[in-house]
């Protein structure tokens, strides 16, 4: 018998605010002493009121916008009531009645083609704390720095049928949130977080089948491996009678590569949701929306194409929009130095280099686009060799202030106009290597490598490579 595999996604994203959802804590802890970024009101104590955070209800809608849902115009918290050690007011502060947007559609495109993925809400919920176990000490502490840190929660249709889908509407996600700037999803540093619900039914059957949940996944490639884990389970366990199946929670080991029962599946009425009495319904009005609306950034695919039309290969335009902030720092380049290829080029190729040898991400990319703009500039218009251009770009990742045409001149980088001293450099390097020069006139080419090579020493590269190249040869042919 044949099977089909039915996935729907809960995937949690920690916005990219500087405050927490319900008091001014800064919500970026990482590295911080345990429960250093904690109030009264975060910690959950008697009495406290939580007061909404403009800016992740912002977040929110502008997340949905990009995730094409429809926006509640009015939107409500609710709290989750279950107790655990690291909620410390015994409920979660979430949406339940109404959510902040519903009812939206991404597309992916897999190796089988396009396909849609239904969004059924974006809600905005407060972050729980972490709880650090101790071997040693067979102690576990509660560190509530985390506590109240806003998130919004994803939640698809089962629309998903492989790991193959799961991975391309993960990195879809990621790339349309990171173009609006809410978040990070950078699933590494826990930004981004997965729960997989996954049943598997007989194929051409309209009923779901038991439906088990991966919970606090973070990692894309053990997302994969579970699921592939968690179907091989569930068709052994309905064609070879291993195991009941029951709707449950499982832990997933990517050490041992598989999952284990932690507890029941709890249902919508084990956290008896009720409206929250002490955070009042947020209305969003015609102003309000319009100004989301308004600052929603162009799509990946937009800009994509945008670039071709500018002459770029579709190849380089992909790489161009495969960030926010390498399309952005493009654009502003191009601005200045008014070349797409050269700007695409110094983009894809010298800026990623700098990037990938301080392991930095592109979402890490902090360079001024209009600052390279003008280095371009000093390659294209001769003043700077392109080899002394790529010491400078080194030099402004460590300077954000650093003036590329100033930088130059102090440090001796600019392109010698003297043919008087290019002339005796080449005089010089010619009388020096006898060897080379009989070779270069015997037809050994590379002999004229090494005496250009030389030449551009002993001048620092602040010389047109093809007029001292021209300079050269000349030179040797009136020997």
């Amino acid at each position: 018998m044949k099977y089909e595999t039915v996935i729907g996604l809960e995937v949690h994203v920690e916005l990219a605010t500087k405050s927490k959802i319900f008091c001014s804590c800064s919500a970026h802890s990482f590295g911080a002493d345990p429960n250093d970024h904690v109030c009264p009101a975060c910690c959950g104590m008697p009495g406290m009121l939580p007061v909404v955070n403009k800016r992740v209800v912002d977040f929110g809608m502008k997340a949905g916008m990009m995730l094409n849902c429809d926006i509640n115009r009015v939107t409500t918290f609710d709290k989750k009531s279950y107790y655990y050690p690291d909620l410390p007011a015994a409920y979660q502060t979430t949406q339940w009645f109404a959510p902040v947007a519903v009812n939206g559609l991404v597309e992916i495109e897999t190796s089988k083609g396009k396909k849609g993925i239904r969004i059924k809400q974006i809600h905005m919920e407060e972050d729980a704390g972490k709880l650090v176990h101790d071997i040693r000490e067979d102690t576990t502490h509660v560190d509530f720095n985390r506590t109240s840190v806003p998130l919004i929660e994803i939640v698809s249709q089962p629309d998903l049928s492989s790991a193959e889908e799961v991975e391309a509407y993960l990195e879809r996600l990621k790339s349309l949130l990171r173009y609006a700037k809410v978040a990070e999803c950078e699933m590494a540093h826990g930004t981004m977080r997965c729960d997989v619900n996954l049943s598997v039914r007989p194929e051409g059957s309209d009923k779901l089948g038991v439906r088990a949940e991966m919970k606090n996944m973070n990692s894309i490639e053990a997302i994969k491996r579970a699921i592939d884990y968690e179907v091989a389970r569930h068709i052994d366990a309905i064609e070879n009678g291993t195991e009941e199946l029951r709707q449950e929670t499982r832990r997933w080991d990517d050490i041992k590569g598989k999952s284990y029962a932690m507890r029941t599946k709890e249902t919508a009425g084990d956290y008896r949701y009720f409206p929250d009495p002490n955070v009042m319904p947020v209305v969003i009005d015609d102003e309000w929306f319009d100004s989301i609306k308004a600052s929603l950034p162009e799509f990946p695919e937009v800009k994509k194409a945008k670039y071709m039309e500018l002459g770029l290969s579709e190849y380089d335009a992909t790489r161009l929009s495969e960030s926010i902030a390498i399309a952005e720092c493009f654009e502003d380049a191009l601005s200045v130095c008014g070349n797409a290829k050269e700007a695409a080029n110094w983009v894809i190729s010298e800026v990623t280099r700098v990037l990938n040898a301080k392991g930095m991400s592109y979402e890490m990319l902090t360079l001024d686009g209009k600052v390279l703009g003008k280095l371009i500039n000093l390659v294209l218009e001769s003043k700077v060799s392109r080899a002394n251009a790529k010491k400078i770009l080194d030099a402004m990742f460590e300077d954000p202030e650093l003036d590329p045409i100033k930088y130059a001149e102090e440090n001796d980088l600019v392109m010698s106009n003297d043919t008087g001293l290019v002339d005796k450099v080449i005089a010089e390097v010619i009388a020096g290597d006898a060897k080379a020069v009989a070779d270069f006139k015997g037809g050994k080419d590379k002999a004229l490598m090494a005496l250009f090579g030389k030449c551009m020493k002993q001048l620092k590269g602040n010389v047109d490579p093809a007029t001292l190249r021209t300079m050269l040869i000349d030179a040797i042919n009136k020997l």
